[in-house]
């Protein structure tokens, strides 16, 4: 999830290929963006799309049970708001539950979405142009070889968190700073600023003893590593370990993408993550100056490699189930409905609507205009993950009352 994540081809790229194709963790932290006074509308009984859903039954139910889980273990008055709707835990972990009861045992489409009206208040985002239209893009977990010790060409290292880096929690102080955290390290008596990119990779930039989790080929794969926020690193003997999110320098996050479209380096017609990917294999010479262009750097954390990566509540996240929002406006991990596209292979989309969980976040998804889909693990997740760039909408479905 770094940018995990986010992505302005238009302003989608900005937004998407700020390859912030984020998750939770997407440590890097993004430029401070107001919250907006609308966020969601309520959605007329009539105007209530037809709720199909076009995944298996099984990964929808999957993913309840993690939501589930989650909202049962707080404290069960705690009051979450979206928009003006205000629910308590308890009453959206119910939802949740009787939300995955009724998709699963009600195949009829229109006797489905019936009785979820009935039950259901259906929210709209009002997306990123205040009449629905909402960004989706999407990220996955890479799936990488790796090597225990460096050898060649096995040179660049996956870091763990570096002894020196420190948090400050400045509303500890009395200060109210847009964020209340600050990252660095300490020179002599002074908390100075960790490290940039271009240090770390390039110069050596680490002081302090840290881990390694393991060494990559290609310190590229390194860098979009960080952009999705986690992946598996694969060694010669099958083992396996997951890199997950655990802290980033507290530099600000941007956008290698957007780099390359300012210096007509890549078109905008082409632009993807493959497509810097391809500029980066064909220049060598301009790696270390376009990858140091984004100073932020993420920090991992071994986690177990079965099940699926770790949203931003510490919920594995679930392939075309679990979307990365603004926590900030869409602050809990319950059932919404979303309709959008995926590109495919030759080009064209095809459509999909389906209904699916709000389980992470992003550095670089901000706004109700913004979405970000975890589409799996892999090449296959990759391929589409970085040609995803589509007009959609998002819906949020809360319990009337439970």
């Amino acid at each position: 999830m770094v940018v995990s994540s986010s992505r302005a081809l238009t302003a989608g790229l900005a937004a998407s290929l700020a390859l912030a194709f984020s998750a939770c963790g997407a440590g890097p932290r993004a430029r401070t963006v107001p919250v907006p006074d609308a966020v969601v509308e309520r959605v007329p009984v009539g105007e209530w799309p037809l709720l199909a859903d076009d995944l298996d039954p099984g990964s929808f139910a999957e993913a309840c049970g993690y939501s589930t889980s989650y909202l049962k273990e707080l404290p069960a008055e705690t009051v979450f708001s979206f928009g003006g709707e205000k629910r308590t835990a308890a009453q959206l972990a119910a939802g949740v539950s009787r939300l995955c009861e009724i998709a699963l045992n009600e195949p009829d489409l229109e006797r489905r979405t019936e009785i979820l009206r009935r039950e259901f208040v259906l929210l709209r985002s009002v997306g990123h142009d205040g009449h629905g239209d909402v960004l989706f893009t999407g990220y996955y977990e890479p799936l990488v070889a790796a090597r225990r010790t460096p050898e060649p060409p096995f040179e660049h290292p996956v870091y763990g968190v570096p002894d020196d880096l420190l948090t400050v929690n400045l509303e500890a102080f009395g200060l109210e700073p847009a964020s209340p955290t600050l990252v660095g390290r300490v020179e002599g008596r002074q908390v100075v600023p960790y490290a940039e990119r271009e240090e770390i990779d390039f110069e050596r930039g680490l002081r302090a003893p840290v881990p390694v989790l393991g060494y990559l080929a290609d310190l590229v794969d390194v860098f979009f590593l960080q952009v999705q926020g986690s992946g598996t690193l694969i060694f010669p003997d099958g083992t396996r370990i997951r890199a997950g999110y655990a802290r980033s320098n507290g530099r600000p996050y941007r956008s290698i993408g957007k780099l390359l479209l300012d210096e007509d380096l890549v078109s905008r017609e082409e632009m993807s993550m493959q497509a810097i990917r391809s500029y980066l294999a064909d220049h060598p010479q301009e790696l270390r100056r376009v990858l140091s262009y984004n100073p932020s750097y993420v920090f991992f954390r071994p986690l177990e490699a079965s099940g699926g990566p770790l949203g931003c509540y510490q919920l594995p996240v679930t392939a075309g189930r679990s979307i990365a929002t603004d926590r900030r406006l869409f602050p809990a991990p319950v059932v919404v409905y979303i309709e959008g596209a995926f590109p495919v292979p030759g080009g064209g989309e095809r459509q999909f609507a389906r209904f699916a969980l709000n389980q992470d976040t992003g550095g670089s998804i901000r706004g109700p205009g913004r979405v970000d889909l975890f589409l799996g693990a892999g090449d296959e997740a990759a391929e589409v993950a970085g040609r995803m760039q589509h007009s959609g909408r998002l819906y949020v479905l809360l319990p009337k009352g439970y």
